[in-house]
């Protein structure tokens, strides 16, 4: 019973030092992405490790980096990470073979695996890490349009769009007055040749007094929510404020033409100083 509890534990912290690291990281399309891989362990020594960085459970494309013998050997690397990929050298010695994956596409969307392995007499794993690669792109403002003008009880539509993201964006369409959602009439996301989406979204409720009407556009993976407000303009038909616009406009027009008038008192003024003054300077 003693030997099989010494093996299990014997066996437990062989896993432990070789059991995969599972991260996650989110990337924008056409950002460099870096993918971690950190094996601590004291006085390394380079020389005698071997690094691959390869895709989980993809056949076709074996390595994606190798580094052996302190230098990068790429020999079999996938075309797909030709010339896109690259150890931080700096970083080496403290055992940080983090990758670093360039300008990255829809296509490199994977899994991948860091392993590290120790040569001496015979190569062993001394280091395992994967690190799961997801993509996102920010969508554009949206454009919210509505009706100009209508009248309380007129059935109005509403329409937001916004476009070059990823992925398929959650669309909330919000009623400011209370902060209640409403339901879309039509949600459509169009895809575009570069893997992203635009999204076209319409709104169908009846008008009321004081519309406040908010489109939300919310990118869950980058934790991004853009918004658009529309406010129903003001209506002129009320009477009162028909009265309150007229009386304005006279009082602007009484104004301008008192100005005038001074204007032309003043003038009448400085002409008359200026004769009476001459008069004097000729009788002189």
């Amino acid at each position: 019973f003693c030997f099989s509890y010494g093996f299990l534990l014997l066996l437990l912290h062989v896993l432990r030092a070789v059991i995969a690291q599972e991260k996650n990281i989110v990337s924008k399309l056409g950002d460099n992405a870096t993918l971690s891989c950190i094996y601590k362990k004291r006085d390394l020594q380079l020389k005698n490790l071997r690094v691959y960085w390869q895709l989980a459970n993809q056949e076709k494309c074996a390595v994606v980096h190798a580094w052996m013998s302190g230098r990068d050997n790429n020999s079999n690397q996938c075309i797909h990470f030709k010339n896109r990929t690259q150890l931080f050298w700096d970083r080496l010695e403290n055992g940080d073979f983090s990758l670093l994956l360039l300008n990255v596409s829809q296509s490199d969307k994977h899994t991948y695996k860091c392993i590290v392995q120790e040569i001496n007499e015979r190569p062993r794993v001394v280091h395992h890490a994967q690190v799961v690669l997801s993509l996102a792109a920010s969508y554009s403002q949206p454009i919210l349009s509505g009706p100009i003008r209508n009248s309380p009880g007129e059935e109005v539509t509403f329409s937001c769009k916004s476009g070059n993201g990823y992925p398929k964006p959650n669309v909330y369409w919000i009623n400011k007055m209370n902060n209640s959602r409403l339901s879309p009439s039509t949600l459509n996301f169009i895809p575009h040749a570069d893997g992203t989406y635009s999204v076209f979204s319409t709104l169908t409720v009846k008008a009321t007094s004081n519309m406040q009407i908010e489109c939300s556009i919310e990118n869950e993976m980058l934790q991004e929510n853009l918004s658009a407000n529309y406010t129903q303009q003001k209506q002129s038909n009320d009477p009162t404020t028909e009265i309150r616009e007229k009386k304005g406009k006279v009082a602007q027009a009484a104004v301008i033409v008192s100005v005038v008038i001074l204007l032309g008192l003043l003038t009448i003024l400085i002409c008359w100083l200026w004769r009476r003054r001459s008069s004097h300077l000729v009788s002189y």
